[in-house]
């Protein structure tokens, strides 16, 4: 059965927005007020420091050339079309995945634009325990991040009232 945009989980797709705009304006502001590797202590444990991440997470392939550019923003689309397309399909109270495949789709979306005005992504968020950093990071990265692990629940989720379903 066709669902409609208020009653299908495209309902959600506010949340892409908000990922968004958060990610880009707080990029833009990194972008305006630091220096590339400057780094401001917030915390004991957190600085802002911008750095450039040429590759996807953990710079993964971030030296590879240049071709993971398009790869990645490849990635980035190809995933966006294919959770909108399952948002379409779902109800709109189905809210831990909704909201999953939003944040998903937000935080994909914020890293594609980068990838595509910049060449590289924005990262500043830079936690740390003496002396071990974990890697930079930003607002699109942890909307994809928390998006995933609530797919994963879901999935757990799913299948354990799938087998209640089964069993009764």
């Amino acid at each position: 059965m066709q669902l409609n945009w208020k009653e299908s989980g495209l309902r959600w797709y506010w949340v892409v927005v908000v990922v968004f705009l958060a990610d880009q304006l707080s990029k833009q502001w990194v972008l305006a007020n630091f220096d590339l590797y400057e780094s401001v202590k917030l915390l004991p444990f957190f600085n802002f420091t911008y750095v450039r991440n040429y590759g996807a997470a953990f710079s993964f392939l971030h030296d590879a050339g240049g071709w993971q550019r398009w790869l990645f923003t490849a990635v980035a689309v190809g995933f966006s079309v294919l959770l909108t397309i399952w948002l379409r399909k779902q109800p709109a109270n189905m809210v831990r995945l909704n909201l999953a495949y939003t944040l998903v789709i937000g935080g994909a979306l914020g890293n594609l634009v980068d990838r595509l005005m910049h060449g590289f992504v924005v990262d500043f968020l830079d936690f740390y325990w003496n002396t071990a950093h974990y890697p930079a990071f930003n607002i699109a990265d942890a909307a994809i991040f928390i998006g995933a692990v609530l797919i994963i629940i879901d999935s757990f989720s799913a299948s354990s009232s799938d087998d209640k379903a089964i069993k009764e």
